[in-house]
C-alpha cells in the first residue's frame, strides 16, 4: 500500500488556528525568523513550522494573524485541497519555493492534529518503528582559506560529521586539511541554487577539487554544464540533488538516475507529495538523506521524526537546531549522533508529548 493511503482518510477537525513567531540571531547579518502554526480542535493541538526565509514575508504572516477560512470538518487529504485554492500570503511570497514551504506548516500541523485527534502515532500510521537518527553538521567555511570552525566544533564533539558548502575560494591546502579530519560526508556546490544568497556558480576547477579531494562524499547539486559535466562525470554514482526535488516528476527529470537524493519535506510542499517521494525512492533502490531549513521550533523534531521512520543512517542535515544557531562555536552537551528515537507518543512530534 502506497505510504499516502495510510493517512490520507484521517478524520480532521478544526475549530481554529494561531500563529506564534519565533526568531534566532544566528550572526549579526542573519537574523532567522520563523512562524508556527498551531492548529486547534476537539480539544487537541497540531503544530507546524512555516521555514520561510524572508523575514518580511514572516513578519506579514504574523502582522495579519489567523484569518484564512481553515475551520470545518475534513479529512487529510481534503484538507490538503483547501490549501491549494487558499492564499497563504498575505503578499508575495518573494521566492516561488516559499509557497511549499508554508503549505508544508500547515499540511504538517494538520497531519499532527488529524493523528492525536486519532489518538494514533505516524509509527502507528505507516507502519514503521523509529530508529536512531544519524546527522550531520551543515555550515559553510566564512573565511578560507582557514579551516575554522571545524578544529574548534571536532575539538568540542569529536565524532563530529559535516555536510560543508565549498566556495570559489577554497584552495589546495584547505580541501588537504578538511579531508585529513576524515569528518566531511557531504560537499553541498550550491550549483542548482538561483537568485538566493548562498548561490555557487558552476566552477570546473573547484569541482574537480571537490570531487578528488573528499573521493568518499556525496556531491551536490552541481551547475551541471559543457564546463563542468566533463570533470564531474567519472563521480556521477556520487552526485545527489536537494534544491530541485519537489516531487516524484522532479526526480524523473534529474539527468541520470541517482543513488542517493537529498529530501527536505518543506520543499514538497504536501504530505502526499513528501511520501510518493519516498515510496518513489524505495521501489527503486534510491537512498535518502534528510535537510533541513533552519528551523527553531517543532519543524525540526518533525524532520527528525521523518528520518527516524524513512532514513534513519544516512548523512541526515538535520542536527538539533543549536548547532545551526551557534555554528561557529556551540555550547557543550549537546545530543550527539545519532539521535536516539523519541517519537511522541500520539501525532507528529519528536521529543514532546
Amino acid at each position: 500500500m502506497a505510504t499516502y493511503e495510510s493517512v490520507r482518510h484521517l478524520p480532521l477537525e478544526i475549530e481554529s488556528y494561531r500563529l506564534e513567531g519565533l526568531q534566532a540571531e544566528a550572526s549579526p547579518e542573519f537574523t532567522r525568523v520563523t512562524t508556527v502554526i498551531h492548529l486547534e480542535g476537539g480539544g487537541h493541538e497540531g503544530v507546524g513550522e512555516d521555514v520561510t526565509y524572508s523575514s518580511e514575508d514572516q513578519l506579514a504572516l504574523q502582522a495579519e494573524g489567523p484569518t484564512l477560512a481553515l475551520a470545518g470538518s475534513h479529512t487529510l487529504e481534503s484538507f490538503s485541497q483547501l490549501l491549494e485554492r487558499l492564499a497563504l500570503f498575505p503578499s508575495g511570497p518573494g521566492m516561488a519555493a516559499f509557497l511549499d514551504y508554508r503549505r508544508w506548516a500547515y499540511e504538517s500541523a494538520a497531519l499532527d492534529l488529524a493523528l492525536r485527534q486519532a489518538g494514533i502515532s505516524l509509527a502507528d500510521a505507516v507502519g514503521r518503528e523509529p530508529d536512531s537518527v544519524t546527522f550531520v553538521v551543515s555550515l559553510r567555511i566564512e573565511k578560507p582559506p582557514a579551516l575554522d570552525p571545524i578544529p574548534r566544533l571536532l575539538e568540542r564533539y569529536p565524532a563530529l560529521r559535516f555536510k560543508l558548502d565549498p566556495t570559489g575560494d577554497w584552495d589546495e591546502t584547505l580541501v588537504a586539511a578538511l579531508a585529513e579530519t576524515g569528518a566531511v560526508d557531504t560537499a553541498d556546490l550550491k550549483g542548482a541554487y538561483k537568485g538566493t544568497p548562498v548561490d555557487q556558480p558552476g566552477d570546473p576547477e573547484l569541482y574537480r577539487l571537490v570531487a578528488e579531494g573528499f573521493p568518499a562524499a556525496w556531491i551536490e547539486d552541481p551547475d551541471l554544464n559543457d564546463r563542468t559535466d566533463p570533470v564531474l562525470e567519472p563521480h556521477r554514482d556520487r552526485i545527489t540533488w536537494d534544491a530541485p526535488i519537489h516531487s516524484v516528476a522532479d526526480i524523473e527529470s534529474l539527468p541520470f538516475a541517482p543513488r542517493t537524493l537529498n529530501f527536505k519535506p518543506s520543499r514538497f510542499g504536501s504530505v502526499q507529495r513528501l511520501f510518493d517521494g519516498y515510496d518513489y525512492c524505495a521501489e527503486r533502490g534510491i537512498t535518502i538523506y534528510g535537510g533541513g531549513q533552519w528551523e527553531l521550533g517543532p519543524g525540526r523534531g518533525q524532520i527528525q521524526h521523518l528520518a527516524s521512520l524513512f532514513h534513519p543512517s544516512t548523512p541526515n542535515d538535520v542536527a538539533p537546531a543549536a548547532f545551526n544557531i551557534h555554528r561557529s562555536n556551540p555550547p557543550a552537551g549537546l545530543p550527539t549522533s545519532p539521535l536516539p528515537p523519541q517519537p511522541s507518543a500520539v501525532g507528529f512530534r519528536w521529543g514532546e508529548s
